[in-house]
């Protein structure tokens, strides 16, 4: 989890890859007209949340239920997004910690993907920072982060 540009994609998909296990973005489960708004730099409200939010929840649920070991790439910014998200003690949070330096280099290099570069503030704003997740420096190398993360889970 963390804000736009702190490496959720890289590091989630070289985690998944290093474990075995299936990968996921978040961002595949907003609807197209969520996508818009990001796109064109419109931070997103509480309705535009909800329906993704309960989208990525089922999800969880019918992974748990087939026992399908994943690594979700998700904003998760505030605390009762995290809440709905926590379906159990299976779920663990990952917390890649950024400055707001770094991601707005990120976000002005990055080409690709739909989230404006104006976004990165309104990210700030809504962050919430968790309490009670692994809490990992974003500016290390992925291999270093994805190590730690392993280390910190017992993944080893």
């Amino acid at each position: 989890m963390g804000v736009a540009g702190a490496g959720k994609t890289t590091i989630g998909k070289l985690l998944a890859e290093q474990l075995g296990w299936r990968f996921v973005d978040a961002d595949d489960f907003h609807s197209a007209a969520n996508i818009e708004k990001i796109r064109q730099g419109t931070a997103l409200d509480e309705s535009d949340r909800e329906p993704w939010l309960e989208a990525i929840r089922t999800a969880e649920l019918r992974w748990t239920s087939e026992q399908q070991d994943v690594v979700l790439a998700c904003s998760a910014l505030r605390h009762a997004y995290r809440e709905k998200l926590d379906i159990g003690p299976e779920v663990r949070f990952v917390y890649l910690k950024a400055s707001r330096e770094l991601i707005s280099q990120r976000l002005l290099s990055r080409r690709g993907h739909f989230a404006n570069p104006l976004l990165g503030a309104s990210q700030f704003d809504t962050l919430e920072e968790p309490q009670d997740a692994i809490t990992v420096r974003a500016e290390k190398l992925p291999e270093d982060i994805a190590a730690e993360i392993r280390r910190r889970l017992g993944l080893t």
